[in-house]
């Protein structure tokens, strides 16, 4: 079925400040602009891994799976309408503004656009990072990272999971649950290939948006390190301060976005390498150590930080 996150699309406030922000601190690659103001972000050998529209709304936009070819979409379609869910299938002109061969689209029990597709572009320029970067992002068969999406209620929870294990077949990793302001949170990951999960769900408090977080993976520590430094030297809003994930291991530090929601950049991220040997376990915690959100992150803390950090 679907082998990976393919690409994600954004409606977004501000252009200006998200260029800004996609290349200073993520080190991703305008690689494309269109006349409305559409920016195609690129961070390996694809044509783009997220595009950015200047809608307005804050929020995502579409998520995009890829699958091998041709008769892999049409058995997802097939299985589709086997479970009661209506499609589109893509124009060639909307197949040709995501730069891929043929797609389909439809909607998950959130409301939330989905786009399953083949043929993604390789253009002949390679990819250029937004600023110097030690290593490469970590894509390949592992895709753009993951997603995390918040629903409203338990009930949108478990409608939204069976939707992506019975209808695009992903695989449950595990649990996690915790507190947020003091409601209790129970967080499900799912993965379709080795990446330990490309896409997370919970109903989280005070849901304005679909999306919590993307997350960016590269393969040098010293690339985190860049971007936390970034983003102290001036003065973006971090989420959460660099720590260590319980089920993922992923080392990361959260940053806010101009738009609100959160972008998760780490390394070293745990892989499923076995599906007969993996085991789907529950977590308390999410993370080892660090991860510090909240009252942690006012601007006297990262002025205290940013001093230790000369």
């Amino acid at each position: 079925m679907i082998t990976q996150l393919g690409y994600i699309g954004i409606s977004v406030s501000d252009t200006k400040r998200w260029e800004w922000f996609a290349t200073q601190v993520l080190g991703l690659q305008v690689f494309n602009r269109a006349a409305d103001g559409t920016m195609h972000l690129r961070m390996d050998q694809f044509h783009h891994r997220v595009v950015v529209h200047p809608s307005g709304q804050d929020d995502v936009a579409y998520v995009g799976w890829m699958v091998p070819g041709p008769s892999d979409l049409k058995a997802l379609a097939e299985r589709l309408r086997a479970n009661g869910v209506p499609y589109e299938e893509g124009t060639e002109e909307e197949a040709q503004a995501r730069k891929v061969v043929n797609l389909i689209r439809f909607q998950d029990p959130l409301g939330v656009t989905h786009e399953a597709f083949y043929g993604f572009l390789v253009p002949e320029e390679p990819f250029h990072p937004g600023r110097p970067m030690s290593g490469r992002f970590v894509t390949g068969t592992q895709g753009l990272g993951h997603i995390f999406l918040q629903t409203k209620s338990d009930a949108e929870t478990e409608k939204a999971l069976d939707f992506f294990t019975e209808c695009l077949g992903m695989r449950l990793s595990d649990f996690i649950d915790f507190e947020v302001a003091g409601q209790k949170v129970h967080a499900i990951f799912m993965h379709c290939n080795p990446r330990h999960h490309s896409l997370a769900l919970a109903k989280m408090p005070q849901v304005d948006r679909r999306l919590n977080h993307f997350e960016l993976e590269v393969e040098s520590i010293d690339d985190v390190g860049t971007a936390y430094d970034v983003c102290l030297r001036n003065a973006v809003p971090l989420a959460a301060t660099l720590g260590r994930h319980t089920n993922d291991r992923m080392f990361s530090f959260y940053v806010q976005t101009p738009s609100g929601f959160a972008v998760e950049y780490g390394c070293g991220g745990r892989t499923i390498d076995n599906e007969s040997d993996w085991v789907v376990q529950r977590y308390t915690s999410t993370s080892i150590w660090g991860h510090d959100w909240g009252q942690e992150l006012t601007q006297d803390y990262l002025r205290k930080v940013r001093g230790r950090a000369g």
